[in-house]
């Protein structure tokens, strides 16, 4: 069986409050490894928590991002889809969620379309302009 991670639940686990909530969660991440279950987060997940980091937590983009990077090293969780990880390293151009969402197009093997520059500066993405 496999458990997917709310926002919630990963925000917990990442600034450990409300204490009460962050143990909570940790020993049902325990039981999971014991029973060998897959713990995932999605890239929907990465990105909320990433804003909700910054903006109501007062983390920097950066330090938000660690937290997320740190977080999907582990070992403990799985990241889905697995590109998403790869939107998590610090790069300058589109910001995480543009990255993301780029990511999630690659897994599914399609291009992005977009008018962003930033955006269509990654590896296929087009940007669309007028002619």
């Amino acid at each position: 069986m496999s458990i997917g991670l709310d926002t919630s639940v990963v925000l917990r686990l990442l600034t450990g409050q409300p204490a009460a909530d962050a143990r909570l969660a940790r020993a049902r991440i325990e039981r999971a490894h014991a029973a060998a279950e897959v713990v995932l987060v999605t890239d929907l997940v990465l990105v909320e928590a990433y804003f909700a980091l910054h903006y109501h937590y007062g983390q920097s983009k950066e330090e938000a991002r660690s937290h997320l990077r740190r977080m999907a090293g582990s070992g403990i969780v799985t990241v889905v889809p697995p590109e998403a990880v790869t939107a998590l390293a610090p790069a300058p151009g589109a910001g995480l969620a543009d990255r993301l969402i780029h990511a999630r197009h690659r897994a599914e093997g399609a291009i992005t379309l977009t008018f962003d520059r930033k955006m269509s500066a990654l590896e296929g993405a087009v940007r669309l302009e007028r002619e």
